[in-house]
């Protein structure tokens, strides 16, 4: 019956999140991500039940109908944080210009063809705005998904580690760093570490987003 359940999916995936923020919570250790800690929970609980991943998505696919406002809401912070941007536009755009470059020289490394190539593109940015671009670009859309969820994972996770090593001491420099190369998980992470670093990041990550969606085309056509 729980198999045939309408929303099994949102229910799964809701409690395997809430076991993550428990376990975030209780340990505190960051490789004990929240988001991470609720993808391993969701596979294993497909594989009990016996839950294919069909019939998973077809009812957990109503939590995806939340990522369009979210992404609206993101003009809350941008405009609350109008003049932090004025001050630090510089280092805005050239956080989002060094990461689309990051991903073509990568890109070129490895041999990645075009398609390949325009699937990797939008993986710094936040899920709902990175679909859109992987689609209109002739990505694989699946694929951009899962790499912009382990981007944001990753950045969350070895944040810390990172900041320590090269330094960075200035909450503004890990606020943006974090908002521009890990989106919303990024974010997250940042808002732990101070009220100056969560602003600046929910700033980037909204200004990524927008920027990424103008310099997109152009790096698309360089592969």
């Amino acid at each position: 019956m729980f198999r045939q359940s309408l929303f099994a999916g949102v229910t799964i995936s809701l409690i395997a999140y809430e076991i993550g923020l428990f376990l975030k919570r209780k340990l505190g250790l960051a490789i004990l991500n929240p988001l991470l800690v609720s993808i391993v929970i969701v596979i294993i609980a497909l594989k009990v039940f016996g839950i294919s991943y069909e019939v998973y998505n077809a009812s957990a696919k109503y939590i995806s109908y939340l990522l369009t406002p979210a992404t609206v809401c993101l003009a809350v912070p941008l405009y609350e944080q109008l003049e932090l941007l004025k001050k630090n536009k510089v280092a805005v755009v050239c956080g989002i210009l060094s990461s689309l470059t990051g991903i073509f020289v990568l890109c070129m490394l490895f041999g990645f063809n075009h398609q390949q190539y325009v699937t990797m593109l939008p993986k710094s940015i936040t899920t709902a705005i990175g679909i859109g671009i992987s689609e209109e670009l002739g990505g694989i859309v699946t694929i951009t998904v899962a790499v912009i969820i382990i981007t944001g994972i990753l950045g969350n996770v070895i944040a810390d580690t990172v900041f320590h090593i090269f330094k960075i001491k200035n909450p503004l420099a890990k606020g943006l760093a974090l908002g521009t190369a890990s989106h919303a998980i990024g974010t997250a992470r940042a808002i732990e570490m101070g009220p100056v670093e969560g602003a600046m990041s929910s700033l980037a990550v909204a200004v990524a987003g927008l920027l990424t969606v103008v310099f997109v085309s152009g790096f698309a056509q360089l592969i």
